[in-house]
C-alpha cells in the first residue's frame, strides 16, 4: 500500500479499451470504503462509461473551463463523486472518496486523474437535467470527475518539494 501512494501518478494519456466491469467495481468499492464525517456516508458515485453520457460530460466540463478539448484526456470511465450539500462535510468527504478511487485504480494497475469542476457542471441546468435522469436529487453538488483507463504513459515521479514538515 505505501508503495502504491508513493508511486500513484495523474494519468493523462489513455488506451481507447474499456475499464472491465470486475476492476470498475473494485475501485467503486474502495470509494465506498472512505472515510466520511460522522460516518454519514452521503456521498454519491455515478460511473459512466456510456460514450455518448462521457462525451456530455466532457464537453460540459470543457465549457466551464472555457475550453475547446477534452479535459478526460480520452479516459473511456468517469466516475463523477457527487455528495449531499446539506452535510457540512460534503466537500472533505467527496475528496477523500476522491484520493480512495485514484488509490485504488493505481493498486489496480488502472490509471486516474481528478478532473476539477464538477461543482458548477452539476449547478448547471444541463447538470440538473443528469441529476434527474440518473435519480438523485437536484440539491447533489458535484465533488470532482475521476477520470479513469488503462494508462498509455507511465510518468516518473517528480521530486517532493523540501520544507513541507514541521515536528512540534
Amino acid at each position: 500500500m505505501y508503495e502504491t501512494l508513493k508511486n500513484r501518478r495523474s494519468i493523462r494519456k489513455y488506451q481507447s479499451r474499456q475499464v472491465s466491469d470486475e476492476l470498475l467495481d473494485a475501485v467503486l468499492e474502495a470509494g465506498l470504503y472512505a472515510p466520511s464525517a460522522m460516518n454519514n456516508q452521503k456521498t454519491v458515485l455515478v460511473a459512466v462509461r456510456d460514450k455518448k453520457t462521457r462525451d456530455q460530460l466532457s464537453r460540459m466540463n470543457a465549457a466551464v473551463m472555457g475550453a475547446d478539448r477534452d479535459p478526460f484526456y480520452g479516459a473511456p470511465c468517469v466516475i463523477v463523486v457527487l455528495a449531499d450539500p446539506e452535510k457540512g462535510t460534503w466537500l472533505e468527504d467527496g475528496s477523500l472518496v476522491m484520493g480512495n478511487l485514484m488509490n485504488a485504480a493505481s493498486a489496480l494497475g488502472l490509471g486516474s486523474c481528478w478532473i476539477h469542476r464538477a461543482q458548477p457542471m452539476f449547478d448547471s441546468p444541463e447538470g440538473k437535467e443528469l441529476l434527474k435522469q440518473w435519480g438523485l436529487p437536484q440539491t447533489m453538488k458535484g465533488v470532482a470527475n475521476c477520470i479513469l483507463g488503462y494508462p498509455d504513459e507511465q510518468p516518473a515521479p517528480k521530486p517532493r518539494a523540501e520544507g513541507r514538515i514541521r515536528k512540534v
